[in-house]
């Protein structure tokens, strides 16, 4: 038989699809509790794995960029 939802909180169950929010102004605080989550190990991995591809994709395009070349129209 299915339950009736009695157990479940109003925070909601673990097996519950997170809300999608509508705007940027909802999706912020989202993003400011994932970056300062200082509890949760693998929201912190994720974050940091980004950080730093997105260090090493700069570090990659910007570096064959000859900052002491004659500039154009100078």
């Amino acid at each position: 038989m299915a339950s009736s939802g009695a157990g479940v909180t109003a925070a909601g169950s673990a097996n519950e699809a997170p809300k999608i929010p509508d705007n940027v102004g909802d999706w912020l605080p989202g993003v400011y509790r994932f970056a300062t989550d200082r509890n949760d190990f693998r929201r912190n991995l994720i974050l940091n794995l980004g950080l730093f591809a997105a260090g090493v994709w700069l570090a990659r395009n910007l570096s064959d960029t000859d900052l002491m070349a004659p500039q154009p129209g100078v």
